[in-house]
């Protein structure tokens, strides 16, 4: 799949849950408490964080999961999601909505002085 087909799912996805911004131009993400917890590479892939109990439940129901790569660097908590899923905007959304209730529990980073 080609990064403009992923994006084009991640937005429709993005577009059935009005909680849920899409941020960035150029790398597609979406971000709550100084944290990302989805994004799109240019390898057309898409990547949701998650706690370690939903990862290990989403890995259990869909065998194979692979860790989420971006730029070639493994990404913390995040897996991948095969793009046979992409279509379902209910199940998706619904990692994604774990995936904001993940990061709100996180302890914010601090903002850096610049």
């Amino acid at each position: 799949m080609t990064f403009e087909e992923c994006l084009k799912k991640y937005d429709e996805i993005i577009d059935t849950l009005p909680e849920i911004e899409r941020l960035g131009k150029t790398m597609p993400y979406t971000s709550s408490n100084t944290y990302m917890y989805s994004l799109v590479n240019k390898a057309g892939e898409m990547g949701i964080r998650m706690s370690k109990e939903d990862q290990a439940a989403f890995s259990e129901e869909y065998p194979g999961t692979e860790v989420y790569k971006s730029y070639g660097a493994v990404m913390k908590d995040y897996v991948l999601i095969p793009h046979s899923l992409l279509d379902d905007h209910d199940l998706v959304g619904s990692y994604m909505r774990k995936g904001l209730a993940y990061v709100n529990s996180l302890k914010p980073n601090p903002r850096k002085k610049k």
